[in-house]
């Protein structure tokens, strides 16, 4: 009797902490794989190389997590990150305003970019994908108006961020960890954290709990831009260029490493470790597949089932919480 008592106990906690850590059991598995695989893959270089690969992706990743929690989607950051590196670089060389100024102003353009997804989803009632569908077309056109299609080169001294610390570490590794403590602070220690949840969780419930959805909804979208910005200049840096077409199609990657990470396109689930362990999965697939000499083509179809998977997976994980 004592054992057929405690093995029930046992079983939902072994699932419980499976669910929840999945997609680092996945990025481990993936690593001991490809590992065995390639003899080129567990190196320093290559994971460094990794590192940088992840960095945009997961930058961007982590400000479409508090979007989705809220049950909405961003399907304008890459096109903001674009036009927030084009600005950068315009304001900098052609109006020679100083550079610290002109991240400030870079900055503010992604933060504009949010606030007019959020007003046209909150006070137009538009839904998130028509709303954020509209500003990546803006966007984009905006960042090919600024630059008249041409690359514009970035000042020296932003360009550093796509050089190493000592010559070992990348600079947009740091970034990348640094914007992710930020995303883990605003979602665990905020109040507009817990209201991300709270809305994501039921819209409803959250208003007449006293929650003002429609502000909270602004700072959500914000922080998006914000995220997108700094993604936009970190890619930039990289390129040493601000280029209007950049980061296309980046947007569905950073949607893919919110899934892949745990959350929930319903809402009210999702956490910024989570983000960071879809974005590295998506950057260790990527560069394993190229070390074993896989087609392209074949990549986009290997990654697209990696993201039907994950979505299946969380469907079926809200089925069974049901």
């Amino acid at each position: 009797m004592l054992v057929s008592t405690n093995v029930p106990a046992v079983r939902p906690t072994a699932r419980t902490l499976l669910a929840e850590n999945g997609s680092v059991a996945a990025l481990v598995v993936l690593v001991v794989a490809l590992s065995l695989l390639s003899g080129d893959f567990l190196t320093v270089t290559n994971l460094l190389n990794v590192g940088v690969q992840a960095a945009v992706t997961a930058i961007l990743a982590f400000g479409s997590t508090f979007v989705i929690i809220t049950g909405g989607i961003d399907l304008s950051v890459g096109a903001v990150a674009a036009l927030s590196a084009i600005t950068l670089a315009w304001t900098a060389a052609d109006s020679g305003l100083p550079w610290p100024l002109a991240t400030l102003v870079a900055l503010a353009v992604g933060i504009g970019c949010g606030l007019v997804n959020a007003a046209l989803v909150a006070y137009g009632k538009l839904p998130p994908f028509i709303a954020t569908l509209a500003m990546l077309g803006v966007a984009r056109g905006l960042a090919l108006v600024v630059s008249q299609g041409s690359p514009i080169e970035m000042p020296e001294a932003v360009s550093h961020l796509g050089d190493t610390v000592g010559g070992y570490l990348p600079v947009p590794v740091l970034v990348m960890a640094l914007m992710g403590v930020v995303a883990a602070v605003v979602l665990n220690r905020t109040y507009s954290g817990r209201a991300m949840y709270a809305i994501g969780g039921n819209e409803e419930a959250a208003r007449l709990s006293g929650i003002a959805v429609s502000r909270q909804k602004l700072v959500t979208y914000a922080l998006s831009g914000a995220f997108a910005a700094v993604a936009g200049v970190v890619l930039a840096s990289r390129l040493a260029s601000a280029q209007p077409q950049a980061a296309s199609g980046y947007e569905l990657d950073a949607i893919a490493a919110v899934v892949i990470g745990g959350a929930s396109l319903s809402g009210g689930k999702g956490r910024a470790l989570g983000t960071l362990v879809g974005a590295l999965i998506l950057a260790v697939l990527r560069n394993g597949l190229n070390l074993l000499s896989v087609s392209a083509f074949w990549q986009q179809v290997v990654i697209g089932v990696v993201i039907a998977l994950a979505v299946l997976l969380d469907t079926l994980r809200r089925r069974s919480g049901r």
